[in-house]
């Protein structure tokens, strides 16, 4: 590789890795607004579609490590493959489901298909494709097209509800995730890992990691972030339907169409996703010139005090919006940075598997976050204490990684 080929920021593979990830978060997003059309037909308590939701995301974090190690050993293109064909067949699959069973099973195949369009594939290519000095940056970038997803998916699913059942727009999403396999051929990457790395089985590296007390740390820490994003994602929607107060007809939301507090929660998810994107380019821009783990302990801590505020004060359509401005710019950005923080510290010739294996605890937060929201929610009829206990686990995360050793353990790659 030529040096100013190294020194390139913006590549083919991260430019396709992009699409990839915009695609498929822009589908997942928009999961929460379907919550209730789906439970309104069906006559579902809000805990079986909850629970289907906590499925995918569980099948997700499982499939992570898996897709991550197919990656390296079949080659990141077939993954991503796989990964298409299996999202579209679940999303076709769901949409002939007319019980809560049929859906909570259905929801495995769109939760592996994520996995294998999502980050634990498509950073570990960008990371691999980027110079050092630009790995971190690069990321980012990949980690803010999935939020620029975010704004799109729930308002794009808002606007065919308007027009289409739900059946027929999950088989319209479902084509949109297939048109992602063009940009597949863009996806190679250069082999950047060093000698040393490549010598090397997963196992061991695998075994060496899980010895390192701050890959458990990094590990636990995510479980936070998962909690909070899939909560928000399945749940934010319908608790500003019923709990925010209501709209000024003559204020400037009515004036750009939103009139409805139904229409505001798809909003909200749009303005978390466009905050994100600022967010996250920041984040992995700061985390090349600053220690990650101390910036990630800074996100958490942020999270904490917006959530801890936001249900604190009673809802309004003004606070829904600064809460989502506030959370979506903290959003994914710890993305870049755990990713980036693992990469740094355990080598490149892994990444997939071992930020893989990380992501799984954000997703058993993320399961545990959509589960029991709609548990609570159906015990209580509130969403308020499952909130409060988002709030003390970003605490944790936030302290849990202040004893983190961000030092590399194998010799880095030029």
């Amino acid at each position: 590789m030529t040096p100013s080929a190294k020194s390139s920021l913006m590549t083919p593979v991260l430019i396709a890795g992009c699409l990839i990830l915009m695609t498929g978060f822009a589908i997942r997003a928009s999961f929460g607004v379907f919550q209730l059309p789906i439970a309104t037909e069906f006559g579902w308590a809000r805990a079986d579609f909850s629970l289907a939701i906590a499925i995918q995301n569980l099948a997700w974090g499982i499939g992570q490590p898996i897709f991550g190690a197919l990656a390296e050993k079949f080659g990141d293109r077939r993954a991503v493959i796989i990964g298409a064909l299996m999202y579209a067949a679940g999303l076709v699959a769901s949409s002939f489901a007319v019980t809560p069973g049929q859906h909570q099973l259905l929801e495995v195949i769109v939760g592996f298909g994520i996995a294998g369009t999502g980050f634990g594939v498509v950073l570990a290519v960008v990371g691999r494709a980027s110079s050092a000095e630009n790995r971190s940056l690069a990321l980012g970038i990949a980690t803010a097209a999935g939020s620029a997803g975010q704004v799109i998916g729930a308002p794009l699913a808002e606007g065919l509800l308007a027009f289409f059942p739900w059946q027929t727009v999950f088989v319209i999403f479902a084509a949109i995730v297939l048109c992602t396999l063009f940009a597949v051929p863009f996806l190679r990457s250069p082999q950047m890992a060093t000698k040393a790395e490549l010598e090397e089985s997963i196992g061991t590296v695998i075994v060496r990691a899980f010895k390192d007390p701050s890959y458990t740390m990094i590990f636990l820490g995510f479980f936070s972030c998962g909690y909070q994003l899939a909560f928000i994602t399945a749940h934010f929607p319908a608790f500003i339907t019923e709990k925010c107060g209501p709209i000024d007809p003559a204020g400037i939301l009515a004036g750009i169409g939103v009139s409805s507090t139904s229409a505001l929660g798809a909003v909200a998810i749009s303005v978390i996703g466009l905050a994100n994107i600022a967010g996250t380019i920041t984040a992995g821009w700061l985390g090349k010139k600053y220690t990650k783990k101390y910036l990630l302990a800074a996100i958490y801590t942020g999270r904490t005090i917006a959530a801890a505020v936001f249900i604190a004060l009673p809802m309004t359509p003004e606070s829904v919006l600064i809460f989502s401005l506030v959370m979506g710019a903290l959003w994914l950005a710890t993305v870049p940075l755990t990713s980036g923080l693992v990469a740094h510290i355990y080598g490149l010739r892994y990444m997939g598997t071992l930020y893989g294996i990380v992501f799984l605890s954000h997703q058993l937060g993320g399961f545990l976050g959509v589960w029991l929201g709609g548990k609570m929610y159906d015990l209580t009829g509130d969403y308020t204490l499952v909130w409060w206990i988002g709030v003390g686990v970003g605490a944790f995360s936030a302290i849990v990684h202040l004893p983190v050793r961000e030092k590399p353990l194998v010799p880095q790659a030029a």
